[in-house]
């Protein structure tokens, strides 16, 4: 698909994420990785870079990036190494980070997603392990500031794309995805308001055909919302000033939601500026082929996979089967709906409709649904035999979510929405209709078809809503053949 231009200009985008990885200590050392602690209470003396400590390679961390790399369809590399990335800043103790630069862990890879009805695909450069510095807290009131060090020597696998991406509705799309699987696949809790999953957009913008323009980064975006804010406006402002006759200048600018802009921090920094050199504390870090294919044997179905056997198995669109695999729990909740329903199609289209509304309005996840697969099924099969109308369903999911009562017969009972289905008794409201309606009768005859529409819902009103809608119009039909 061929991304539009914007006032003649081409968009370019690429990605670093950070993702926090699911461990509960440091990636150097046996701190705790837990969220929330008071300040300074989880930082060892490896965290604090106290003389005489050195780091430990923490083996979870690893794992998880070998998850991702074969998530990902990535090359992982059979040794790789760890480098000092070196500048100067209150919260990093040591005075550099810890970080992979020439032979990441791994390497290449790609990100496929559906845009609209299109398929889109984002190659990597490479994720790497590294570690996390510790956080600058300022005081407004007091005008003061401090360090908490909790956050310190947290492992992160930094996730970096090619510049592959042409609009912000890609680059959201490509950042929902990538959430995903890191989720889905467990190495990351994907919490955006806690900082576990971070993303910097590298943006810039050219006319089409020519050289890549001068990139501006977009530093810590921790929403979605605001990923789309911060890129459509950093896009207007770049185009404007070139428009004006002014040169951008490489940067990392931070994104105020409050006022919708960015703004510059500081002029950005290239590889060079960091002085990269490995970590002599550090060994390679040494991954066997053995260990990569004991991982892969448990790492269970992922989600392009899986929603590719959801079009196969269950006949439903592909737009479907992308939304039904956002996350292992919506997955599972639609398979034991689809497969006790025998109605995969009407199934979807409750979880994506009414059950999706219902969650979104009152911030629940699926896990916390009151109406569970099976209730959800059992409604199906009811709207499949003809047993209630699709509103009637609506009402009952309804009684199903306030908890008014648990057994879906019961209250279709209880609340009298037991369809009509009685040919005979349907058959006698219908004439009872005609004789009542004599004027849309004859404006029907006389080849006016909204009469006809007038006359089913006298039926439906008569019936109190419980006549089968088709029943009714197949009867009126046969009983006004013009």
């Amino acid at each position: 698909m061929t991304a539009p231009l914007i006032h003649g200009y081409e968009v370019v985008i690429g990605f670093e994420t950070h993702a926090q990885l699911a461990t509960r200590s440091k990636i150097f050392s046996r701190a705790s990785t837990a969220f929330g602690a008071e300040p300074n209470t989880q930082a060892c003396a490896v965290d604090l870079a106290l003389p005489g400590t050195l780091p430990v390679m923490n083996r979870a961390a690893v794992e998880c990036a070998i998850k991702l790399g074969l998530a990902l369809g990535s090359h992982i590399a059979p040794e790789s190494i760890f480098a000092r990335k070196n500048y100067f800043y209150p919260d990093l103790p040591k005075g550099y980070q810890i970080s992979q630069f020439e032979i990441p862990v791994v390497q290449g890879g790609e990100v496929s997603f559906l845009l609209g009805e299109t398929l889109q695909t984002v190659r990597l450069v490479r994720a790497h392990l590294e570690e996390d510095a510790g956080k600058s807290l300022h005081e407004d009131f007091t005008g003061q500031s401090g360090i908490d060090l909790n956050r310190a020597g947290t492992p992160l696998l930094e996730i970096v794309t090619e510049p592959d991406m042409r609009s912000s509705a890609e680059a959201v799309a490509y950042a929902r995805e990538l959430h995903k699987i890191v989720t889905w696949i467990g190495i990351c809790d994907g919490n955006m308001q806690e900082g576990s999953f971070r993303c910097d957009a590298n943006v810039s913008v050219r006319k089409p055909g020519a050289a890549l323009g001068t990139r501006r980064e977009i530093k810590n975006l921790n929403s979605f919302k605001s990923m789309q804010q911060a890129m459509d406006y950093e896009i207007r402002w770049q185009i404007e000033e070139i428009e004006d006759g002014r040169a951008i200048e490489q940067a990392t600018v931070l994104f105020n939601p409050d006022t919708g802009e960015t703004r510059a921090m500081r002029s950005k920094e290239d590889a060079a500026d960091y002085r990269y050199f490995p970590d002599p504390d550090l060994p390679p870090l040494v991954i066997a082929e053995q260990w990569i294919e004991d991982i892969r044997a448990h790492m269970g179905e992922l989600p392009r996979a899986m929603a590719a056997r959801f079009v196969a198995d269950y006949g439903v669109p592909e737009y479907d089967a992308a939304i039904l695999t956002q996350s292992k729990a919506m997955a599972a909740y639609f398979e034991r709906a689809a497969q006790a329903s025998s109605q995969p199609k009407l199934a979807s289209n409750w979880i994506m409709g009414e059950l999706a509304r219902r969650l979104n309005a009152e911030e629940r996840s699926i896990e916390q649904a009151p109406v569970g697969a099976e209730q959800l099924a059992q409604l199906l099969q009811r709207i499949n035999d003809a047993t209630v109308s699709n509103n009637a369903a609506r009402q009952v999911f309804e009684a199903l979510w306030s908890g008014a009562g648990s057994d879906v017969d019961a209250l279709i009972d209880f609340l009298g929405l037991r369809q009509m289905n009685d040919t005979g008794a349907l058959e006698a409201l219908v004439d009872q209709v005609i004789a009542a309606n004599a004027d849309n009768v004859a404006q029907y005859r006389a080849g006016k078809d909204k009469a006809f529409n007038a006359l089913v819902g006298q039926v439906m009103k008569a019936s109190k809503g419980k006549a089968n809608p088709q029943q009714a119009t197949d009867l009126l039909r046969k009983r006004l053949v013009r």
